[in-house]
């Protein structure tokens, strides 16, 4: 089903995460990626400025070696880093085109919205000026990607209707997560009438390899169908979806997303059964019950990064991965100016408001160890 338009195969490239050779991306590799992909009848690229080294690569390996209108290329503005002003945010626009060459983008989003990183579009109203370049020919499509919650992507829709689609993490395993609310968010799109594009599918490739138990479930469904392809797959099912992008890093990850979707239909109800099977085992494997409300930060006194904190240390409980884990503490703790879990005084003050009644100052105890 075509939407805004544009016929666009459930399968997009997403270009955060190329093969690399050394320090830099492995142009050849990408090149020999973008032909495997084009040539089994996919057409979606998703790159943006601040990917170190990809609108650069995407130059090379399509848009100098395949004509223009044969693909549709995404780029990105993130306004919120080290722009001061609006012709900084403007100019990572004019800085795209000329790393791209691409001459115009079909799909240009302003990234990364929600939380304290809105206010640099409105500040600059970066709003108007996406409208411009649309009604200048030099973008087709406007939208933005958005990791916050359903409230605050009510608020931008309510607030900003010409934006005409919208790029959301939705995987099956936060699907109904408290902390991630992705079923919430694709509503909200789904109710402004706004298509959606979906990133992470794979959760940054932790469902590629989830925990033991949902692994089983897969093998005894599909014996030699990848982890992965049911995460992609449950993507591609939701209604309303223009594209799934896959962060493919090498041909075999290339090849395993072609083998299953180049005729993806859907899946049928023994295949949604498995994955609700799978949702299950996931939800059985004990977490901190955290939801975010982030009643605790309104009163810490030292200011932890406690709902943050307990998000990393349920990656690691649930994907084994600890490097994984400290990423998502650097970026949810220290990335949202909180402090670490080992900074805790014990004060207790956050126990006395959690709606949960977690025991909020031992699990720090154990983020602290654990993360060490």
């Amino acid at each position: 089903m075509a939407y805004l338009g544009e016929e666009i195969k459930k399968l997009g490239f997403g270009l955060m995460r190329l093969p690399m050779k050394g320090e830099a991306i492995d142009v050849e590799q990408t090149k020999a990626m973008v032909d495997r992909f084009m040539e089994e009848g996919f057409t979606y690229f998703d790159t943006a400025w601040a990917y170190a080294g990809s609108e650069d690569a995407i130059r090379q390996a399509l848009v100098e070696r395949y004509p223009r209108e044969s693909f549709q290329l995404a780029t990105k503005n993130a306004a919120w880093i080290n722009c001061k002003t609006r012709e900084e945010a403007i100019a990572q626009f004019e800085t795209s085109l000329k790393q791209t060459g691409a001459g115009y983008f079909d799909f240009y989003l302003l990234h990364n919205l929600g939380e304290h990183r809105t206010k640099f579009f409105d500040d600059f109203d970066m709003w108007s000026f996406v409208k411009e370049k649309k009604e200048e020919g030099l973008i087709k499509h406007i939208g933005f990607s958005f990791h916050s919650t359903p409230e605050e992507l009510e608020e931008i829709l309510t607030n900003h209707p010409e934006m005409e689609f919208v790029q959301l993490q939705i995987n099956y395993g936060d699907w109904e997560n408290p902390a991630i609310q992705s079923r919430a968010c694709y509503e909200v799109a789904r109710a402004h009438n706004k298509p959606v594009i979906i990133m992470e599918p794979v959760k940054g490739g932790m469902l590629a390899n989830p925990p033991e138990s949902v692994q089983e479930i897969f093998k005894k469904a599909e014996p030699n169908a990848s982890c992965a392809s049911w995460a992609i797959r449950f993507a591609a099912d939701l209604d309303g979806i223009i594209t799934v992008l896959s962060g493919m890093s090498n041909m075999e990850q290339m090849e395993d997303n072609l083998s299953y979707m180049k005729d993806f239909t859907g899946l049928s109800k023994e295949e949604k059964q498995t994955l609700d099977e799978a949702r299950e085992a996931l939800n059985r494997i004990p977490l901190i019950p955290c939801t975010t409300c982030n009643y605790c930060a309104k009163v810490c006194p030292m200011d932890i990064g406690i709902s943050g904190s307990f998000t990393a240390l349920n990656y690691l409980t649930l994907y084994k991965d600890k490097d994984a884990a400290k990423h998502q503490e650097d970026w949810l703790v220290g990335g949202h100016g909180r402090k670490l879990a080992s900074e805790c005084i014990k004060c207790g003050k956050c126990e006395e408001v959690c709606p949960q009644h977690i025991s909020i100052r031992d699990e720090l105890v154990r983020v602290t160890e654990s993360l060490a």
